[in-house]
């Protein structure tokens, strides 16, 4: 092939493949959103299950017809929740290039499956729910009838006792104490036919020897509460036997969804892995090209020096750029990782924005280097991407937490560092660093670890100051922005407490720099 014609067909080569991994980096990103929201609606769903258990296991605990159907209608909404996700999970999409290489979470066969048994146990659930919620409706009617029917036993008996004991006579005493003894027994203890006719039994024998009106009246009274004492007993029974098929469900269910855990966070992995694998073979098909062109120009074409060191610093400003577009490429992805996980709480892109800028301000001023400072900034909006494992009834709850919540809401942080923890990236070092740290607190009242002072990463403590300010300035779901005095006094109060007071001092000393950041990228 004419040499001029071997050099245009393969910097033509060369540039399709340049647009071709910058276009792959895109779909990685979309590939990497989609993931993510795959991963929301199994976690929502698992969630909602969960909650539904909870119910279920409750039922057989209310007393009234009205706490009976609250139960059913919230037992109902979070199945309506769940049937919605589960739709939302396997609606059609269209496939993209990437499909054929990287697998989407809810198209794995493992899932699938564990999805398909966990479909079929919320079926079952919900089978087992209409027939205990059955069961409990009878038996609070019965118990009603119980209450009812109880205090007119207990005056009878009374009433004949008092006229048997003016009566005198202890062979009556003694059998009317049978009629007492065998009453507790069904009413309190034993609860069977058994018990009942030797109650009902007593009370004949007593009426052949004394047959006062009472002693008949009380017969009746005897026959219709033992009835409804025996029907309640029938109906425990059976409700243990749907409670054990229950529990066997829930259990099943329970191992699901640790199953369907496991396989996200080795699929997330494996994502990770073939996603830096695609893009290392284009990288280095790209430099096996530029090698080979470079051999075959050599060979057929005599070069001046200068020619070929010009090639030569072409073909290395190309790798160079390329270098860059995978470097913003990763970043891009870390910010919007850090966003995605702000974005379940329903704040702005523009809060890790700032934070990130904040913290970069910080770090210059603490005396941090240029290079650490920009590693910061990129790496403090994953500060709080454990969010995302975090239930949305807490996470977006609009008043205060109550204990139980406030621990689910602390996990954050550790799930946060477990998500990175793995990577040899300094970026997701430095970010894992954030995500752990940025809650400990300088006096040691923190969490998760409780560490205090310099234990602290100076990243963590940077990014706390940064992540409170900018908190504390902007409307959350459960409060209002706070005003800049109101701000300003509790970090006076918070230094050397829950703040570094050195960085407390630089944040005063260069208060006109935090506050041109945060007019520079308002909420809009």
């Amino acid at each position: 092939m004419n040499i001029k014609k071997l050099v245009r067909y393969s910097f033509l080569i060369i540039s399709i493949l340049i647009f071709f991994i910058f276009g792959i980096n895109r779909i990685i990103l979309y590939q990497f959103k989609e993931n993510d929201i795959i991963k929301e609606h199994i976690t929502t769903l698992l969630s909602t299950q969960e909650n539904m258990n909870k119910l279920i296991k409750n039922i057989d605990r209310t007393n009234t017809v009205d706490e009976l159907e609250k139960t059913r209608h919230e037992f109902f909404t979070q199945e309506k929740k769940f049937e919605n996700r589960k739709d939302q999970l396997y609606l059609k999409k269209y496939s993209d290039i990437l499909d054929y290489f990287i697998i989407e979470f809810n198209e794995e066969k493992t899932i699938q499956n564990n999805i398909s048994e966990l479909v079929k146990n919320e079926h079952l659930l919900e089978e087992y729910f209409d027939a205990i919620f059955k069961i409990q409706s009878q038996k609070i009617i019965k118990q009603k009838e119980f209450e009812k029917l109880y205090p007119q036993e207990n005056n009878i008996r009374k009433s004949i006792e008092e006229k048997i004991i003016l009566q005198n006579n202890f062979k009556f005493l003694q059998k009317f104490s049978d009629i007492k003894y065998y009453s507790k027994e069904v009413l309190f203890q034993h609860r069977n036919q058994e018990t009942f006719n030797k109650w009902k039994e007593k009370i004949n024998l007593l009426i052949k020897d004394y047959p006062m009106q009472e002693l008949k009246k009380y017969l009746i009274v005897t026959d219709n509460i033992g009835m409804i004492v025996l029907k309640i007993e029938e109906l425990k029974m059976k409700e243990e036997e749907f409670i054990k098929k229950i529990s066997q469900t829930i259990d099943s269910s329970n191992t699901i969804n640790t199953q369907i855990t496991k396989e996200i966070e080795q699929l997330s992995l494996e994502f990770q892995n073939t996603v830096f694998t695609i893009s290392t073979l284009l990288f280095l098909l790209l430099i096996v090209f530029i090698i080979l062109l470079a051999y075959k120009v050599n060979k057929n074409v005599s070069m001046s020096v200068d020619e070929i060191e010009q090639k030569v610093h072409d073909g290395l400003e190309e790798i160079n750029n390329l270098n860059q577009e995978i470097s913003d490429t990763q970043k891009e992805v870390v910010f919007t990782m850090g966003a995605i996980g702000e974005s379940r709480s329903k704040e702005t892109g523009n809060h890790v924005r700032r934070v990130a800028e904040y913290s970069k301000r910080l770090a210059l001023f603490y005396g941090l280097s240029q290079e650490e400072a920009e590693m910061l900034k990129q790496a403090s909006p994953m500060h709080d991407i454990g969010k995302v494992a975090i239930p949305d009834a807490i996470l977006n709850k609009p008043g205060r937490f109550n204990e139980h919540e406030r621990l689910i809401m602390n996990t954050h942080a550790h799930l946060g560092y477990d998500m990175l923890k793995h990577s040899s990236r300094e970026l997701l070092k430095a970010a894992a660093i954030v995500a752990y740290e940025h809650h400990e607190k300088w006096d040691g009242s923190g969490y998760p670890r409780g560490l205090s002072g310099e234990d602290i990463h100076i990243y963590g403590r940077i990014t706390a100051l940064a992540d409170v300010f900018d908190a504390l300035g902007s409307d959350r779901c459960y409060k209002k922005a706070w005003d800049d005095e109101k701000i300003f006094q509790l970090f006076k109060e918070e230094k050397g407490k829950h703040f570094d007071p050195a960085l407390i001092t630089i944040f005063f000393d260069n208060l006109d720099e935090f506050l041109k950041i945060r007019d520079t990228f308002k909420d809009t």
